[in-house]
């Protein structure tokens, strides 16, 4: 515990260290309380009685956005079509050769795609806004001209997710760590003091004990799901000398970390988004089709076998895909290639590569697998008793969005730490985040 407190007096002994960590605080309040600003022509109560809690791809949104969703927010789409707008360009910088050209021009490339996507989020955001003002809020919540409504309530929803989208970029050069990810965060961890609470409550003194058993399954899981995001498969690398003048450069044995799950959250987010499709496409010949039926009542439930078995292949199939068009073997062997490095042991060129695609196929088999299992994790937790709301945190989504944001925030601490001559957070090492680069 005395560790622990001189920690803590180290990190705030930084001055700029200190600087970042209170203007993190300050923005993320100052989006924590724009999630409760409604819009304008809104009345809360009536809409919290008609509308109700947010379920199905709704409660999705609404568990990222802390909230803002369900309750009509100016904030009410908050990043999302930020991050949906990013996924596009990224997808099109595998697709098409003009954003693959811009990928590779380096600083001037970087601009000019983020003031696309900027552009397309936007875009994104007005099409978002319209199918939200339509679909969620209720007639019996407006209490001003329907029309005015529509009008205002489009302008400010794109204004509030432009906004959020500032704030996260803001976070990100004055604070510390990612700002879109610390906003998708700090939504998500909002909602975990209301359903411990709730959670403890429901079991009562007659159900403490399962209660306790509850939070202990809780820490392995977050234990396992830490371990996970960190391992990495090191592939050395041999840097060829180099005389320069009467110095020798070069020589240096490095490695390539290929992450164990390169793909992230990507792949959960794809099959969580194509698995509210079978109820909805059930319910149009629910009334006609007995199979359709049973399919709507299948996909519905997330603890029906056939739910959880479809996602699982789903996770799998996009687990393979995203991480083919992020991780290029070819291209990392060209580099290494150009810069005078080999693996051991393997021709350059050719040969590299379909090493280093062997290897990515025999980690990421088992990365697949392992992020299948904790996607379908809430699922078990229900069934064993635990509350929806609270399930939410025994893996998914959720879980894996906030132990990468998390271990990413503590990097960036440590290396403040570590430049000012301070002892690091851990006794046992240094903490490893997502960003973490190859080191010699």
């Amino acid at each position: 515990m005395k560790k622990f407190f001189q920690t803590i007096k180290n990190i705030f002994s930084i001055e700029d260290l200190r600087i970042r960590i209170l203007n993190t605080l300050g923005f993320l309040i100052i989006f924590r309380l724009g999630s409760y600003v409604v819009l304008p022509g809104v009345d809360p109560v009536i809409l919290k009685a008609v509308a109700g809690e947010a379920s199905g791809i709704f409660g999705l949104l609404n568990m990222f956005l802390g909230g803002a969703f369900s309750r009509a927010s100016i904030f009410a789409l908050g990043i999302m079509p930020y991050i949906s707008a990013s996924i596009v360009i990224q997808l099109m910088t595998v697709a098409v050769p003009y954003f693959q050209k811009l990928q590779k021009e380096g600083e001037s490339g970087r601009k000019r795609i983020n003031q696309i996507t900027r552009v397309l989020t936007i875009a994104i955001t007005f099409a978002q806004s319209i199918g939200y003002i339509s679909a969620t809020i209720p007639s019996e919540a407006i209490v001003i001209d329907p029309f005015w409504f529509r009008i205002s309530s489009l302008a400010v929803l794109v204004s509030g997710t432009m906004f959020t989208m500032w704030l996260g970029e803001r976070i990100t050069e004055k604070g510390i760590g990612n700002g879109i990810s610390m906003l998708i965060m700090i939504g998500i961890i909002s909602r975990l003091p209301f359903v411990l609470v709730a959670e403890a409550a429901s079991k009562g003194m007659s159900g403490a004990l399962f209660f306790v058993l509850e939070i202990v399954a809780l820490f392995f899981v977050v234990v396992a799901v830490v371990a996970f995001t960190q391992a990495v498969r090191r592939v050395p690398v041999q840097y060829a000398k180099q005389v320069v003048g009467n110095k020798v450069y070069g020589g240096q044995r490095q490695y390539i970390p290929l992450r164990v799950n390169s793909a992230g959250v990507m792949p959960i987010i794809f099959a969580q988004s194509l698995m509210f499709l079978p109820p909805l496409i059930a319910n149009i010949w629910a009334s006609d089709s007995d199979i359709a039926a049973y399919v709507g009542t299948a996909f519905s439930d997330i603890t029906s076998w056939q739910y959880n078995l479809v996602f699982g292949i789903l996770i799998l199939v996009f687990t393979f895909f995203y991480t083919a068009i992020t991780v290029n073997p070819s291209q990392i062997a060209e580099d290494l290639k150009r810069n005078g490095g080999f693996v051991p042991g393997i021709k350059p060129g050719k040969a590299t590569s379909e090493y280093l695609d062997n290897i990515l196929t025999r980690i990421t088999l088992p990365g697949s697998v392992f992020l299948a299992i904790v996607a379908i994790m809430p699922a078990f937790a229900v069934i064993a008793g635990v509350s929806q709301g609270f399930s939410q945190f025994y893996g998914g989504t959720s879980l894996l969005i906030m132990v990468g944001v998390i271990l990413d925030t503590l990097q960036q601490i440590e290396s403040y730490l570590l430049m000012r001559h301070y002892e690091g957070m851990m006794k046992s090492g240094r903490v490893k985040g997502r960003s973490q680069v190859a080191v010699a």
